[in-house]
């Protein structure tokens, strides 16, 4: 029996044989999108999805099950001048026509994918309604899907209002994210495990850095809560991505600290972070890509929020404890540091032993 749609303009499946979706954005907004490739292959098995991200985000979504491709644009085409870019754009748009996609689902407000759509011109397309865009924008796509009035409403449920646009409404169960780290970065990561004498379950991961540091905790309280873990017998590996200022951020940390933490600071690529975290039995961060990761790879996650909003970007499909300051009712206010200052009065009144218990409920579950 064919279920009832009331969406007049639905979009039928069983007519797609390939699609591609638009996510160009930060590693942390690839992953949140995730769900969408898993919940289209849900119900429409038959298709072949492919996606197009930044090249330094790919990893977020490659061995993905529900995805057959991952196209990139690399943001380091600019510099092989005029010519050299023309000829990296056209053979992308090359790939992409060569594919032949019934449909195109555009996730960003990114003007590149309203160009894709007329240039590719699937059969069916959806992108996000966005005030003050001129008819050009509405033009490029068959469907436009409506965006969140409040800031209640998790990205991931935002992405997935993509594919309801056009007659999917996901299963509770098909929700979840999902990154594959693979079989070379668990081995890798095995490796430097057992050269600190740990194994999968063994340990706590701190990430405490964000490539925004007005999102990050003050160094003084991220060492009081490592050595506070390290006193109840708690084996802590911190990691930071292999930026100068995540280093640094890590060797202050470090520096504070009786006993130094087991450190694989600028060592792993993002496959292998995710198999760290996978490895771990909990996930202790701020608002950044490697919370996402946790989540994405079913670990147990504490995250300390400060002027960004948990309801929008919080742990998403895990057992997860959200540390924010209920004494700042301006938050979240999405502003770098009070007054632009890079330093947020609501994540420095966070306490270590808030952290700390809410540590302790995930460790006892």
């Amino acid at each position: 029996m064919e279920t009832f749609n009331p969406l007049r303009d639905a979009v039928p499946l069983g007519e797609l044989k390939r699609v591609l979706v638009i996510k160009l954005r930060h590693h942390g907004d690839v992953l949140v999108s995730s769900p969408v490739f898993s919940v289209l292959k849900a119900h429409a098995p038959q298709v072949e999805i492919d996606a197009l991200v930044y090249a330094d985000t790919a990893e977020m979504l490659t061995l993905h099950p529900a995805i057959d491709a991952v196209h990139v644009i690399d943001r380091k085409w600019k510099k092989l001048g005029v010519v050299g870019q023309v000829k990296a754009e056209l053979a992308l748009y090359g790939a992409l026509k060569a594919r032949g996609y019934d449909l195109i689902i555009h996730l960003t407000e990114h003007w590149r994918g309203a160009w894709l759509c007329r240039l590719l011109q699937p059969r069916w397309s959806v992108g996000p309604a966005v005030g003050g865009r001129s008819k050009r924008w509405r033009q490029s796509f068959t469907h436009l899907q409506s965006a969140p009035r409040n800031a209640l409403r998790h990205m991931v449920e935002a992405n997935l209002d993509a594919l309801r646009r056009i007659g999917i409404q996901p299963a509770p169960e098909e929700r979840r994210m999902l990154l594959v780290p693979g079989a070379a970065a668990e081995a890798g990561v095995a490796k430097h495990l057992a050269g600190f004498g740990l194994k999968g379950g063994d340990f706590i991961h701190i990430h405490p850095a964000s490539r925004w540091f007005f999102k990050c905790w003050p160094v003084d309280r991220m060492a009081a809560l490592v050595e506070r873990l390290q006193a109840e017998g708690h084996a802590v590996v911190m990691t930071a991505a292999p930026s100068d200022d995540e280093k640094a951020m890590l060797t202050a940390i470090q520096a504070q600290l009786p006993k130094p933490a087991f450190s694989l600071s600028g060592q792993l690529s993002l496959k292998e972070l995710a198999a760290l975290t996978q490895a771990s039995k909990l996930f202790i961060g701020v608002d950044s890509a490697p919370m996402h990761i946790a989540a994405a790879v079913g670990t147990p996650t504490v995250a300390l929020f400060g002027p960004s909003g948990d309801k929008q970007w919080g742990p998403w499909g895990v057992p997860f404890r959200v540390i924010s300051s209920q004494q700042h009712p301006c938050r979240p206010c999405g502003i770098d540091g009070c007054g632009g200052g890079k330093v947020s009065d609501c994540l420095t009144s966070l306490t270590v032993d808030a952290v700390l218990a809410a540590a302790h409920e995930l460790l006892a579950r």
